[in-house]
């Protein structure tokens, strides 16, 4: 089994970005408000296109928004 999960930094960057809801990030990007939540909880990989869009939505570079632990337990 493979091992590794990618964690994000979201819910933080949305914090210092001026309390930016779910819902605002997701039309910013495309996305339903509930896909934000799913990607931000680590229920949901986003696509690489969605990736970038979230960083460039907090222009920050992608490794700011997302990590890879190849450690971690990959989830199902």
């Amino acid at each position: 089994m493979m091992k590794g999960s990618i964690s994000n930094r979201i819910r933080i960057l949305r914090f210092h970005g001026g309390e930016m809801s779910q819902a605002e990030l997701g039309e910013r990007i495309g996305v339903t408000r509930q896909t934000i939540a799913a990607i931000e909880s680590g229920k949901y990989s986003p696509s690489l296109e969605a990736a970038f869009r979230i960083a460039h939505a907090f222009n920050v570079p992608l490794d700011e928004v997302f990590q890879w632990d190849e450690n971690a337990p990959q989830l199902k």
